[in-house]
C-alpha cells in the first residue's frame, strides 16, 4: 500500500512546464538499467494513463523517441518509478541500478533539471513522512504541521534550483500549495484507514483554505494533478449530497452528472473522461451513463475511446454469450475451462492475493457457498496473480481453506477473459447461466444482500 501511495504521490507532484517550441519536434529518452527485471520500461503520463512500452536490450540499454505527447511522465520498470519531464528538443539520459535505485539514479542531458527536482522532492517527502504509515496516523494538529513543513521545505528546494525556468517555477509554487491542500483533503479517509478509526471525522476548521479555492482554473487543471484531485473531490462531494437525499440512485451516474455541471468545458472534459474510463465498466445503467458522457464531453479523442470501451462492455451485457477461458490451472489438480461448467449457474470471483477488498469478501463468499452448496450453481474463484506469485496463490488457497473451484488465469490481468470483460479493478463478480450466457457481468458482491435477492429471482 505504501509503495502504491509513493507512486501516486510522484504522479500527483508532476506539473506541466511550457516553453517555446524549438526546431526539433521530438524528445529523446535513453539510458541504461542494471538488473533490468523483465526488460520493459513502461511510460505513463502525469494522469496515470499508459503511454508506451520501451524495450530494454540484454545489456540494459534503452532509447525511445517521443513525438506525439509532451509534459510530465513517470518511467516504471516494475520496481522503481522515475519522474521525468519531456519537451521538444529534450535529450535526457537516465541511468540506474534497479536493485539500488535511490543511490544510483542519475538523470542528465538537455531538459534533465526538472526531473532531478522531482527526484529530490520525492526523497524529501519520503523522508519527512517517516516510516510505514506513521504520517497518516498522526493526529490532526501534528499532521497539519508536518504537511506545512513538507510544503515549506519543497518551496526552498525549488528556489535553490536556479536552472529551472521561471515558467515552471511559478506553476510549481501553485502546485505545492495544491499538494498541501490535497493532503488536508485526503486526511480523513487516510487516517480512518491507517489509524483504524472508521468513525473518524476531521474537526471544524481543519480544511480551512479549501472553501475559497477557485475550481474553474483551466491552466492549473492542465498543469497540476494535485489541483485535478481537489476539483474532482469538490464535485464528488456535491454528488454525495444528492445520494444522501436518495440512496437508491446510481453512484457512478450521479457522480458523472455532477462532473457534467462543471462550467469550464476543458475541466468538464477531463473530469468526465477520468471518471468514465473506469466507472463505465461498473455502472448499472450503461446506456444512460454512456449518453450522459457523450452529451457532456466535447473532446473527440476521449469520445472515441469511451465509445470503444462502451462497445466492448455492451458485448458482455446481459443475455450475450460469455467470453471463454480455457484450460486454466485448477488448484485441486488438472485444468478447467468455462465450458466444463455448463449446465449450472457459474458465479465467478475475479481476485488476487494482494487485493485487500478481495480478501475482505472471503468470509461472505464462504457463507454463500455453504448455503448454496447443493444448488444448481458452482462458485469459481479466478486469481489474476502474476506468475511470480503463483506459490503465494497456492499457499493462500490452502491456508484460508478457500472453497469452490480455485483457478488461476493464464496471463494475470492481461488474460483474454479478463480483457474481454473489461475488468479494470477487483474484486469483480460475474454470473453466467447454465447455457453459458451472461446474467450479470458486474454481479453483486457476496457481502451484498442483493446477491441473494438475485439468486432468489433466478430460483437457484
Amino acid at each position: 500500500m505504501k509503495k502504491v501511495f509513493y507512486a501516486i504521490s510522484i504522479l500527483i507532484m508532476l506539473s506541466a512546464c511550457k516553453s517555446e517550441s524549438p526546431a526539433v519536434e521530438y524528445a529523446i529518452i535513453s539510458g541504461k538499467v542494471i538488473n533490468k527485471g523483465d526488460g520493459l520500461l513502461r511510460l505513463y503520463s502525469g494522469d496515470m494513463s499508459f503511454i508506451d512500452t520501451i524495450q530494454v536490450s540484454d545489456d540494459g540499454v534503452f532509447r525511445d523517441t517521443m513525438r506525439a505527447k509532451f509534459g510530465d511522465f513517470v518511467l516504471y520498470d516494475g520496481k522503481s518509478v522515475t519522474p521525468i519531464h519531456l519537451q521538444q528538443g529534450n535529450d535526457i539520459q537516465i541511468n540506474y541500478d534497479s536493485d539500488d535505485f535511490d543511490k544510483t539514479i542519475k538523470i542528465s542531458g538537455v531538459g534533465a533539471d526538472i526531473g532531478n527536482y522531482f527526484l529530490a522532492k520525492g526523497k524529501k517527502i519520503k523522508s519527512l513522512q517517516g516510516p510505514g504509515n506513521s504520517y497518516f496516523e498522526l493526529e490532526e494538529e501534528a499532521y497539519k504541521k508536518k504537511s506545512n513543513e513538507i510544503k515549506a521545505i519543497n518551496e526552498a528546494l525549488l528556489d535553490s534550483m536556479t536552472s529551472i525556468s521561471n515558467d515552471f517555477r511559478t506553476k510549481e509554487k501553485r502546485n505545492l500549495n495544491y499538494e498541501y491542500l490535497s493532503a488536508l483533503n485526503n486526511y480523513e479517509s487516510y487516517h480512518k484507514h491507517y489509524a483504524k478509526k472508521p468513525e473518524f471525522k476531521v474537526s471544524e476548521g481543519f480544511l480551512t483554505g479549501l472553501e475559497d479555492l477557485d475550481f474553474n482554473n483551466e491552466e492549473d487543471f492542465l498543469s497540476s494533478q494535485a489541483y485535478v484531485s481537489l476539483v474532482t473531490s469538490h464535485y464528488i462531494k456535491k454528488a454525495e449530497k444528492t445520494l444522501e437525499a436518495d440512496s437508491t440512485l446510481s453512484r457512478s451516474l450521479v457522480t458523472l452528472k455532477s462532473f457534467s455541471s462543471a462550467p469550464n468545458q476543458t475541466i468538464k472534459n477531463g473530469l468526465l473522461y477520468n471518471h468514465s474510463k473506469f466507472e463505465i465498466s461498473y455502472t448499472d445503467d450503461l446506456e444512460t451513463f454512456y449518453n450522459t458522457f457523450m452529451e457532456g464531453s466535447t473532446n473527440e479523442n476521449n469520445k472515441k475511446e469511451i465509445t470503444k470501451t462502451y462497445t466492448k462492455i455492451k458485448s458482455v451485457s446481459k443475455g450475450n454469450v460469455s467470453p471463454q477461458f480455457t484450460n486454466y490451472e485448477n488448484h485441486a489438480g488438472g485444468t478447467t475451462s468455462l465450458d466444463d461448467l455448463k449446465g449450472k449457474y457459474v458465479y465467478i470471483d475475479v481476485w488476487a492475493t494482494w487485493c485487500g477488498p478481495c480478501l475482505a469478501e472471503i468470509p461472505s463468499l464462504k457463507k454463500v457457498e455453504k448455503t448454496y452448496h447443493d444448488k444448481n450453481i458452482v462458485f469459481v474463484s479466478l486469481s489474476i496473480d502474476k506468475k511470480k506469485d503463483h506459490d503465494k496463490w497456492k499457499k493462500m488457497v490452502t491456508e484460508k481453506e478457500l472453497g469452490g473451484i480455485q483457478l488461476i488465469a493464464d496471463n494475470d490481468s492481461s488474460s483474454k477473459f479478463v480483457q474481454d470483460y473489461q475488468i479494470m479493478g477487483i474484486p469483480r463478480f460475474i454470473l453466467i447461466d447454465p447455457q453459458g450466457n451472461i446474467v450479470n457481468s458486474n454481479a453483486p458482491r457476496p457481502s451484498d444482500k442483493k446477491l441473494i435477492t438475485l439468486f432468489d429471482e433466478l430460483k437457484i
